[in-house]
């Protein structure tokens, strides 16, 4: 059993001070031989995980027609997005795969969500401490 990696909640918007604060999660991306670093939003209420259009190029993923379609919700749902599997490295622990709708929006952060982020990783949040734990399930 591994011992959870606590993280600092990131200031996304200083001038909004402590509400501006989120739980940002560092980690690398890989798609076959690319690997990229960045942060997920970790979301309790987003159904699933959600790749913006930009991370998925730079990750050398192609947008193809082939790709059955995905239907999102809320602020998404005029958005196509297609299926894509990655590879996850989140600080020491083992690389995981992660499923992501891969969207063409690029106002959305990466969003770390139920399906199937929190059927890999366990958190706590500490939002009083700024603070959140995450480590794999057990």
């Amino acid at each position: 059993m591994s011992d959870p990696l606590r993280t600092p909640y990131k200031n996304r918007n200083p001038a909004a001070g402590e509400m501006g604060l989120a739980p940002y999660l560092p980690m690398i991306f890989t798609n076959q031989s690319i690997s990229i670093n960045a942060s997920g939003l970790v979301d309790t209420g987003a159904a699933v995980n959600v790749l913006p259009y930009s991370v998925g190029l730079a990750l050398g993923a192609i947008w193809d027609g082939s790709a059955p379609d995905l239907r999102l919700g809320g602020n998404l749902d005029h958005y196509p997005a297609h299926p894509l599997i990655l590879t996850v490295t989140i600080g020491n622990f083992a690389p995981a795969l992660l499923a992501f709708a891969w969207t063409q929006a690029e106002e959305v952060p990466i969003i770390l969500g139920q399906m199937n982020f929190f059927l890999e990783f366990d958190v706590c949040f500490f939002r009083a401490q700024k603070a959140f734990e995450v480590q794999p399930k057990q």
